[in-house]
């Protein structure tokens, strides 16, 4: 047998194992059955409907869509803005502090959520989705800032260059030259953040209250009290908008791409 026949069929295998899981939720989220069991009985839409109709669920669903996309606009924004310091800035010890800066990938999601609660207590803030959202852009900016910087790497610096010679400021070069170039990493990285809010879960646990409680905590909890079926609805549901996100960041490139070939 080839190497590459060998390489084909392990890589098919991993593939279906980690695929496999996925199909089964999805498949659960459709059961017509008053309890969980697989395979299903019969089909039906009832757990879809009580995930939507139920007001916590509904509740916990807006939450995690506010703090997400607050998420993306603070994440985006610092992770270029420092991004391109690293990439174009002359900073000292730019190794240590990009370092520093990557650490949150690192260190595990528990540490920096209890850091973060115990910082945000006597400040009052647990419970304040725009704080929750700041606790999100910590582990989010890591992974734009490591996106954007591989972009940035491929903008020829001569260009700004020869715009700065022109008479162009570095406002206009940075906003004429340098975002079109990067705005498909850009767009990238801004879902990518976006997903990494919608599905934290640690952080959420530590910063999110009653009232701003998050998808994955009311999740967590209804499978600390009860495991009640409709969570196989509110998976597939997580599952969905995950895949949506990914093919919208892959049609973005591919429409981006025909434009600038066109």
């Amino acid at each position: 047998m080839r190497a590459d026949t060998i390489v084909k069929s392990i890589a098919g295998v991993l593939c279906a194992v980690l695929v496999l899981p996925i199909v089964i939720v999805v498949i659960l989220s459709f059961s017509g059955d008053r309890f969980l069991s697989f395979p299903p009985s019969s089909v039906s839409l009832q757990w879809y409907a009580r995930f939507f109709g139920d007001d916590g669920w509904r509740s916990a669903l807006f939450a995690s869509l506010a703090i997400a996309a607050a998420t993306c606009v603070i994440s985006t924004v610092l992770g270029f803005l420092g991004a391109y310091a690293f990439v174009r800035g002359r900073i000292p010890a730019k190794q240590l502090m990009l370092s520093f800066v990557l650490l949150p990938l690192i260190v595990p999601h528990i540490i920096t959520a209890i850091a973060l609660y115990f910082a945000s207590v006597p400040l009052g803030l647990v419970g304040v989705k725009l704080w929750i959202a700041v606790g999100h852009s910590v582990v989010a900016v890591p992974i734009v800032v490591l996106i954007l910087m591989s972009a940035l790497q491929g903008v020829d610096i001569n260009l700004e260059r020869a715009a700065l010679s022109l008479g162009a400021d570095r406002l206009t070069v940075f906003r004429r030259i340098v975002l079109p170039l990067v705005l498909p990493a850009l767009l990238s990285a801004a879902l990518f953040s976006f997903l990494a809010s919608f599905d934290e879960l640690v952080i959420s646990l530590f910063l999110s209250g009653v009232a701003s409680e998050t998808l994955p905590v009311r999740i967590w909890n209804s499978l600390r009290m009860e495991i009640e079926p409709t969570i196989a609805a509110v998976s597939a549901f997580l599952i969905g908008i995950t895949t949506i996100v990914l093919l919208a960041d892959a049609a973005v490139k591919r429409l981006l791409a025909r434009r600038s070939t066109g």
